[in-house]
């Protein structure tokens, strides 16, 4: 089928992109990509194009993966069953060994390997080379009860060196969402407070998450009530209202961490939205949910 577009309309859109590209040119976009959007061939796809394109035109590209649906597969083939208490997964030393093997020999050089299908020239880091960890505290149950979570820790410190060595030799690094404590042993960290932490480190221009919803929402139900743009000050009134609630807030707070560290601007997109990366990046009124400092 013929497309509607007409050739004035392609050149108009290209020329609304170009101010972006100019203003992005070396700079760096650090991308945490994992969740659902990992899981849909159509959307993988349609990101991995995305990143070939940032790339193309002179952006630095971060990944920061997660990998959780495949870990509960394996953990299941073992005859585990996963645990989760506020959104963190109880890791015992049979599940960190599960979550490093998944992570690092699985997921991470899979998503290397389709990159390079699209002549992107990608490397795989492990987190353990990027973060130090720190065991995170124990947590409150549903019960009410502090639980211990095991191999789960904290980012530390961050070495931003060898994702900097990458990107100085003209790769996309793709990162773990692992660290290691100072003796060495592998740790469980969120990839949304590792993205945060490393996007600081860096500093990245922009930290986007992309997610399966569109941004953050006054109503969930209703996607008209997108919020298009608030600062990390408006954050805080959003999550005391209720409105940020769940799985949002250590997202969110991470991010608005890293903007007062030198972070550029955080990004919260829906992967259900075609190339939402671009048009967020490079349009006028962009798709998602933009914090600033």
């Amino acid at each position: 089928m013929a497309s509607k577009i007409t050739s004035r309309q392609r050149a108009e859109t290209l020329l609304e992109a170009l101010p972006y590209l100019q203003s992005f040119r070396g700079g760096i976009f650090l991308i945490k990509y994992g969740g659902s959007t990992m899981e849909a061939e159509e959307q993988v796809e349609r990101f991995l194009v995305d990143i070939a394109f940032l790339d193309a035109v002179g952006i630095r590209v971060v990944l920061v993966h997660g990998g959780g649906k495949a870990i509960n597969l394996r953990m299941k083939e073992q005859g585990l069953t996963p645990q989760f208490i506020g959104g963190l997964r109880v890791t015992d030393a049979a599940t960190i060994e599960i979550v490093r093997s998944v992570l690092d020999d699985e997921v991470n050089p899979g998503i290397v390997t389709q990159l390079a299908a699209l002549g992107v020239n990608a490397v795989g880091i492990s987190g353990r080379q990027v973060f130090t960890a720190s065991k995170l505290s124990s947590v409150k149950g549903p019960d009410g009860k502090e639980v211990d979570l095991g191999f789960v820790g904290e980012a530390e410190e961050v070495d931003p060196n060898p994702v900097r060595a990458a990107l100085d030799a003209g790769y996309i690094p793709v990162i773990s969402p692992l660290g290691a404590l100072p003796s060495g042993e592998a740790m469980n960290i969120n990839a949304d407070v590792s993205a945060a932490a490393l996007a600081a480190a860096l500093p990245a221009s922009k930290l986007i998450f992309l997610s399966d919803v569109p941004g953050l929402m006054r109503d969930p139900a209703d996607p008209a009530s997108l919020i298009h743009s608030l600062t990390a000050s408006q954050t805080e009134e959003l999550i005391e209202r209720g409105i940020i609630a769940g799985g949002m807030i250590p997202k969110v707070r991470s991010a608005t961490k890293a903007l007062g560290h030198g972070l550029g601007k955080v990004h919260l997109l829906g992967a259900g939205v075609p190339h939402a990366i671009l048009l967020e990046a490079f349009s006028e009124e962009g798709v998602g949910t933009e914090i600033v400092p």
